[in-house]
């Protein structure tokens, strides 16, 4: 009887242990960019598995970008704002992978921490069996910026994007915060536009904004309108900084956003 007792529980271990895999949760990861480790977070949707039996087992990768308030070094405050609360109270239904990179205190998302980024999102794709045609990008405030950044500087790599209170030139109480690499002298919405190829874009600002003005989404938006983009442009009346809440929370947003892939493959440069 003690004999299958034991055997009884031993399977049913096995058991529990064959679909933890299963089950949506967040993971903590780690990577190595010129000599310093950057700690990211990566959730991993209900319904994954490390078996893969084929095409049909790969997933959509979702990187998301947060704003300043949430940088630093302890993998933890970038998970307070934006995608991932929402993830924790909508995530058993979610269908993709999500990689949620850090920037450290003091630094934005170009130059290294652009790339320790799409290293994450890299690593991520390899792990998790990440679909290459069905890569997405959001982002917020600072995020925001690091979204347009990115798209900006990697031209058909996202198959659609999700950009949230965010700008392309300097806010007056923080400078440095900008997309670099537009030259001086040019129309820095026309060359954005050019830049991005023909990534879809839905971008979202609250008109009550007081952080980062509403300047440059309203000439953007226009601007994609005129090259057949697919964009759109939502704008929460009332609403300050905080848009991530009800623009992460409108049911229309993510089935837009996966009904879009890209028909040709391109590597993360």
């Amino acid at each position: 009887m003690r004999l299958r007792f034991s055997l009884l529980l031993l399977l049913l271990v096995s058991s529990v242990c064959a679909h933890a895999d299963d089950t949506a949760h967040f993971v903590e990861r780690s990577l190595t960019l010129q000599g310093k480790t950057y700690r990211y977070q990566v959730f991993v949707p209900d319904g994954w598995t490390a078996k893969q039996h084929g095409s049909e087992d790969v997933w959509p990768i979702v990187l998301f970008l947060h704003g300043s308030g949430e940088a630093g070094n302890d993998n933890t405050k970038q998970m307070t704002q934006g995608l991932p609360p929402w993830l924790r109270e909508h995530g058993s239904t979610f269908p993709a992978v999500v990689v949620i990179p850090q920037a450290p205190e003091h630094t934005y998302w170009n130059g290294e921490i652009e790339q320790m980024a799409l290293q994450a999102m890299q690593n991520s794709i390899t792990e998790f069996h990440g679909d290459r045609h069905r890569l997405y990008l959001t982002g917020l405030s600072m995020g925001g910026f690091g979204a347009w950044q990115i798209a900006m500087d990697h031209p058909g790599l996202f198959a659609a994007a999700a950009i949230i209170c965010g700008a392309i030139n300097p806010i007056s109480d923080e400078p440095a915060l900008h997309v670099v690499g537009i030259p001086a002298g040019v129309d820095p919405y026309t060359w954005v536009a050019s830049h991005i190829a023909n990534l879809p874009v839905w971008i979202f600002h609250g008109s009550a904004d007081t952080v980062v003005p509403l300047t440059d989404d309203h000439h953007l938006y226009p601007t994609l309108q005129a090259r057949h983009v697919d964009v759109r442009y939502t704008e929460f009346p009332g609403v300050n900084h905080g848009s991530w809440v009800p623009a992460y929370a409108l049911p229309e947003l993510w089935p837009w956003m996966f009904s879009h892939r890209l028909d040709n493959v391109r590597a993360v440069h």
